[in-house]
């Protein structure tokens, strides 16, 4: 506590003593204060004064951070500005001069719009845009002329000789007929032909490979600038008329319905026949040349690139479809049947290739008229189908086979039934066209079987044109008889099955037993011993034993007999040596039937009346024929020898 005392005490006087210090020292420190005011003032000044100095120098600082920028910006005009001044004078000497340098240059043309374009506080952007975009408009132009100069000077149209050399070797003309194609034709090497092989077809190159990257180029530039309807305008306008050309070349005609109804069969045959090849030589050689071009000079372009291919190819795909359509339209005939499925044919051959070839939206109405072509061939083959039918059973020619030989309409009939199972797969892939369901055999085979009946339906009402009715069973056993073995020897067999065959054998038959009772029955009444009988041996019989003469037979009856039976032998040879059967084993065994009958009732005729007649005078005017004789004149029937009408 004591010391705490003593400390308070010490501290208290202390503060006496200090505060007597601060009052004696409050006039010195008012002073101070005073002073010290009135330096505040001024030091405020000061500050006021000092302030400008130090903005400036943030100003300057800034200024020339700011002067670097502009000069590097400046540095980055001229460059733009030296580079457009390039450019232009890279332009105004033309594509043609370097193309590539051309190029180089519209880049940087564009490169430069996109600048300025960005730039827009610069003072002259807005007449350096103008500049430049006029610039780079008359440099897209400048392009447009050297496309389409450069694309006509490689468009020349194609001679038909290096068409045909893309050709499997099958499929060229031969050189004795250079107008049909067939094979047999010398190609060209393939370096003169710019044509490579692959699958049996060679490529077509109808533009120079080094020329497709700059027509390439090109393009995109025009693409690039918005220019599509100018670059589409140009490639159609030059290719299409470079593809209507080769055709024509080659000999497609644009023909109408009327054009080919006027026609002699002959002259249209012929020229369906080449508007097959031309088809094929169209699709597989040209127009797949042509789309490798387009595929080439518009890669990257999808859209354009299918518009173009179709605008330039549809004309001539119109005037090969027009002759097509105009066949498949034209009044409907038998003999057209087998054009009308070739015709078929070449389309469904062509169908993947044409969908491939003509790929793409654009080609869509292409496409669609290819193949309703190809529906029309179907639809009018079918209904030809049914025609034939029809006109097969009321064929009303009045062609006379006198000789009874096989009809002509027999022979053009099996013929057609024949080339139908040339057709078998053409046949079935037609059926489906319109059958959703069913065996496509069967349905050729009621086919056959139709065609086959309506023919000897027609058969038999021609055959009643004969008054002989022998004839008219010859007629019918020829013509039968040819249908069996032309059926036998062909695929018609596996359709139609051994039961029709058969059966119509067993027709045949018939008709040649008929011929034998009609021609022969009334020959072979004169050596049987019907009537032969003596009335003085009271009904007896009038034959002796066997190697005797005939005791109760009259010699004048026996005489008259043999006088009869070589008056009616002779007219049978002389009629029937004119009448024909053409099938040489048909017409041996016919003989051999007819002597199996005659020759022994003939031997066995003289063996028992013979001796009547020898007794007396002149034997040799009554049996004027040995049975070998009559075998010798049998061998002469039926070879068709000029003949007198049979009807009259």
């Amino acid at each position: 506590m004591v010391v705490a005392v003593l400390g308070m005490d010490s501290l208290g006087e202390r503060a006496a003593k200090m505060t007597e210090a601060l009052q004696k020292s409050q006039t010195i420190t008012d002073s101070v204060v005073s002073i010290l005011g009135s330096f505040d003032s001024r030091l405020s000044v000061l500050e006021t004064a000092m302030r400008p100095t130090q903005i400036r120098t943030h100003a300057i600082r800034k200024a020339h951070e700011n002067i670097d920028k502009t000069l590097k910006a400046a540095e980055v005009i001229l460059t733009q500005f030296d580079a457009s001044r390039q450019a232009e004078a890279k332009i105004l000497k033309g594509p043609h001069e370097d193309l590539e340098s051309y190029l180089e240059a519209i880049d940087q043309l564009r490169s430069n719009i996109h600048f300025f374009s960005g730039n827009k506080g610069f003072k002259s952007s807005d007449g350096v845009l103008n500049n430049a975009n006029s610039l780079l408009a008359k440099a897209i132009s400048k392009l447009e002329d050297e496309f389409k100069q450069l694309l006509a000077s490689y468009s020349k149209p194609v001679e038909p000789d290096r068409l045909f050399d893309c050709l499997p070797e099958s499929l060229r003309p031969s050189s004795e007929s250079p107008g049909n194609l067939s094979s047999g034709k010398n190609h060209h090497h393939e370096h003169q032909n710019g044509a490579s092989e692959t699958g049996g077809f060679k490529h077509l190159t109808l533009i120079p490979p080094r020329i497709l990257p700059l027509l390439h180029d090109l393009a995109q530039q025009m693409v690039q600038a918005g220019n599509q309807q100018q670059l589409l305008r140009i490639y159609r306008d030059t290719r299409s008329s470079v593809m209507d050309e080769s055709l024509r070349k080659l000999g497609v005609e644009k023909l109408s319905k009327e054009d080919v109804q006027k026609m002699q069969w002959e002259v249209l045959e012929a020229k369906i026949g080449n508007w097959i090849h031309f088809m094929r030589i169209a699709v597989k050689v040209l127009f797949v040349g042509e789309r490798r071009v387009c595929n080439q000079i518009f890669e990257g372009f999808d859209t354009l690139l299918d518009q173009c291919f179709a605008e330039c190819t549809a004309s001539s795909i119109s005037m090969l479809l027009s002759f097509g359509d105009a066949i498949a339209r034209s009044k409907r005939s038998p003999e057209k049947l087998f054009v009308l499925l070739d015709m078929y044919e070449i389309m469904r051959e062509l169908h993947s290739e044409i969908e491939a070839v003509f790929g793409g939206e654009a080609c869509n109405e292409i496409r669609e008229s290819t193949f309703g072509l190809t529906k029309r061939l179907a639809q009018t083959a079918q209904e030809t189908f049914g025609d034939f039918e029809e006109a097969v059973e009321k064929d009303a020619t009045k062609t006379a086979v006198l000789d009874g030989t096989v009809h002509p309409l027999t022979s053009y009939v099996i013929n057609y039934v024949k080339f139908l199972f040339d057709y078998q797969s053409t046949l079935k892939q037609l059926f489906q066209e319109f059958e959703s369901s069913g065996e496509t055999s069967s349905q050729l085979a009621t086919i056959t079987m139709r065609i086959m009946q309506a023919l000897q339906t027609n058969l038999d009402g021609k055959s009643k044109q004969y008054r002989d009715p022998a004839l008219t069973q010859l007629f019918l056993m020829n013509n039968i008889h040819y249908m069996v073995r032309s059926v036998r020897r062909s695929e018609a067999k596996d359709l139609l099955g051994d039961d029709w065959v058969q059966r119509h054998r067993r027709v045949v038959q018939q008709h040649a037993n008929q011929y034998k009772r009609n021609a022969w029955s009334k020959i072979l009444q004169c050596l049987s011993t019907q009537g032969l009988t003596s009335s003085s041996v009271g009904g007896g019989s009038a034959v002796s034993g066997e190697g005797g003469s005939g005791s109760g037979a009259s010699r004048g009856l026996i005489k008259d007999r043999f006088k009869t039976f070589h008056i009616q032998f002779e007219e049978l040879h002389q009629k029937q040596s004119q009448w024909t059967v053409p099938d040489t084993e048909l017409r041996e065994s016919l003989r051999l039937a007819v002597a199996e009958v005659l020759l022994p009732a003939y031997r066995s005729f003289i063996k028992r009346f013979g001796p009547l007649v020898d007794s007396g005078k002149n034997p040799q005017k009554y049996i004027r024929y040995t049975a070998e004789d009559l075998e010798r004149m049998l061998g002469e029937f039926f070879e068709g020898k000029t003949l007198n009408d049979p009807r009259q």
